[in-house]
């Protein structure tokens, strides 16, 4: 690329697509956004206009334009593969949402297809990696700061679910994060998952089984339990805990001012994901747009193996809630283009 900015293109103008195109207009230098494609033009419009880019209602026709350097998908899962397998042919990297895809057949294509184009050109949006408290977590145990890792406890807790959020979205959308970090945590893959779960809260929609405990084997022989609690009412909290031989380490324990008034004692919680990980999201973009403009991908981040991996975790988990089964993770052999 030449000295000027990065030109992004983003596809999906809802909830998430929105918020990531304030970013890239206000908060990411070196980047403008160009196009703003969504199916519904009125939602595109509403988005591209907030950030002077302009609306498309076909998002191929983003991918396609001679004036977009790379790429931002944040639209539904389901639609990913033709995307990402349109951005792949045309070369631009791509900064894709999660899921990668929703299952791991399809995720697995667009690996085999970025493979064969020969240069790393998706990233996923596993935005825990750029969060400062998981960055230092993770420097700590790869540092052995900790000793050898023993066990990961992990709680997942969002204030209440949009309507029509199932069971198995709660692996999906939600305990994919918990794989993923795992993963990255410990330089380990998911050898087998266990889902188990109480009786449901009374906030849980009719059909909605709430919360429920995620159990995870890793290759390595680490253990990591994940409290998914998706309707818990007083707001949005993720934490993580590692036990190793020699000590333990927590982040996300809400560690902002603790008040003492009126005779009571207590701080605050965070509402949604974007109030917790909105620094992530910022420094996720920034690296991605650094790293774009070289017409890759930041190496730090997770790629379409980590996309793919995250899947074939997912298919078990559900497997396993749907069973009650320990389920193992079937996973294709890695390709050294991955290594």
């Amino acid at each position: 690329m030449s000295d000027q900015d990065l030109r992004i293109g983003l596809i999906g103008a809802g909830k998430m697509g929105a918020d990531h195109a304030v970013r890239i207009h206000e908060r990411i230098s070196g980047a403008r956004l160009v196009a703003v494609g969504d199916p519904d033009v009125d939602r595109a419009r509403q988005v591209a206009d907030g950030a002077a880019a302009r609306a498309e209602h076909d998002p191929f026709a983003v991918i396609d334009a001679s004036d977009v350097d790379a790429l931002v998908i944040a639209s539904p899962g389901v639609v990913h593969e033709p995307l990402l397998l349109a951005a792949i042919e045309r070369g631009v990297p791509v900064l894709c949402e999660k899921p990668l895809t929703p299952d791991s057949k399809s995720s697995l294509r667009v690996v085999e297809a970025e493979e064969a184009r020969g240069k790393h050109l998706v990233q996923v949006g596993f935005m825990r990696r750029f969060d400062p408290e998981y960055v230092e977590l993770k420097r700590m145990l790869d540092a052995g700061d900790l000793g050898r890792a023993l066990l990961l406890h992990c709680v997942h807790r969002n204030a209440s679910t949009p309507p029509g959020f199932t069971s198995q979205m709660m692996i999906f959308d939600s305990v994919v994060h918990e794989f993923d970090t795992a993963r990255w945590l410990l330089d380990q893959e998911i050898a087998a998952v266990s889902v188990r779960w109480p009786r449901s809260s009374a906030a849980a929609p009719e059909g909605l089984i709430d919360p429920q405990v995620v159990t995870v084997e890793t290759t390595g022989g680490v253990l990591v339990d994940v409290e998914i609690f998706v309707n818990c009412g007083f707001g949005y909290q993720v934490r993580c805990e590692a036990v190793g031989e020699h000590g333990t380490a927590l982040v996300g324990a809400d560690s902002g001012p603790v008040v003492h008034h009126g005779g009571r004692w207590g701080g605050n919680v965070t509402a949604d994901f974007r109030d917790r990980f909105g620094t992530a999201f910022d420094q996720e973009f920034q690296r991605w747009a650094g790293a774009a403009r070289q017409g890759g991908v930041d190496p730090a981040a997770a790629g379409a193996w980590d996309g793919y991996a995250a899947a074939a975790a997912c298919e078990a988990g559900v497997l396993a809630q749907t069973t009650g089964a320990r389920t193992e993770v079937e996973l294709a052999d890695r390709p050294g283009f991955y290594a």
